[in-house]
């Protein structure tokens, strides 16, 4: 069977949180050589380039946490250029820019049918307006998607929540707000942290997942490169001690690839401002050409 075309869609936004830098993201991915990585992979690329993003510095008039506007307006263009993607036979690849990118996507993914979401992160991104303790709309994309949080955001691309929490699983997880813990319970949300990847490993972890989304033909990777421990990845919006090695988060995508499942990825937070002569990216192209079928042997 011919693999499906990838399209490259660079989200620039950093909107969506208070620490600068993640919108130069999709540039840093980009020249730790993506495209040739997945063209050595025998795929088809089209670039897309990056949708347009106001400048935070444009908005001057405009506090941190204030761009609800904006990044209501960029996760449109998000879920649409998705939309477009998928019904083109594509594979949507969105390099971030901040999480909050994932309201669009996910929901844009999701605009045909049910979509299994893997959400791979170190923090749970379930706060609602009311819940988060910063106000930060990258700490709320998943509370967004199953249909809680501010309704401008809700609402993007089509009315009301575009999952179930029967359409994602979480993985990595080790810094969650207590609002989000609650959450998570109530919502039923599975959900695997680092102590149960510690203690099972991540094999039976990943292997677990995919079975419990086994009821979808679609699968959609929502990759925060702040999953991985800080080591490995500097280079984050949000780093956090405790995450994952370099070897497991190759093995989640390689388990992901196995499974002839995956439609769409996000790969989000790479802020090169904080990085090391690129490495975070590079470790990104590393992950995706995983995902896309590179193995060992």
């Amino acid at each position: 069977m011919a693999q499906k075309p990838i399209r490259i869609i660079g989200v620039p936004i950093d909107l969506g949180q208070s620490q600068r830098g993640v919108d130069m993201g999709p540039s840093a991915i980009r020249y730790a050589g993506l495209s040739a990585r997945l063209k050595s992979l025998g795929y088809q690329l089209h670039d897309e380039g990056n949708l347009y993003v106001p400048v935070r510095d444009s908005l001057a008039d405009k506090k941190s946490g204030d761009f609800l506007g904006e990044v209501q307006q960029v996760c449109q263009a998000a879920y649409e250029v998705a939309v477009d993607a998928v019904a083109a036979g594509e594979i949507p690849l969105f390099l971030g820019g901040d999480h909050s990118l994932s309201i669009g996507t996910i929901g844009g993914v999701t605009d045909h049918e049910p979509v299994g979401v893997i959400w791979v992160d170190a923090h749970a991104d379930s706060n609602t307006p009311e819940t988060s303790p910063s106000g930060n709309v990258h700490g709320m994309p998943v509370a967004t998607l199953l249909g809680e949080g501010f309704p401008e955001l809700v609402d993007v691309g089509r009315p009301g929540a575009k999952l179930s929490s029967k359409d994602i699983v979480m993985i990595g997880l080790r810094d969650l707000d207590g609002g989000e813990k609650e959450w998570l319970k109530q919502k039923r949300i599975k959900a695997y942290s680092m102590r149960d990847l510690d203690e099972r490993g991540m094999a039976v972890v990943a292997r677990e997942a995919l079975d419990y989304l086994g009821d979808h033909s679609r699968l959609h990777l929502s990759l925060d490169m702040d999953a991985l421990d800080p080591d490995v990845t500097p280079g984050v919006g949000t780093p956090v001690p405790g995450g994952l090695n370099y070897r497991e988060a190759q093995l989640l995508m390689e388990i992901i690839a196995d499974s002839k499942k995956l439609a769409s990825a996000d790969i989000v937070e790479i802020n090169p401002i904080l990085d090391q002569r690129n490495h975070s990216a590079e470790i990104a192209v590393e992950l995706v050409a995983s995902l896309f079928g590179k193995s060992i042997l």
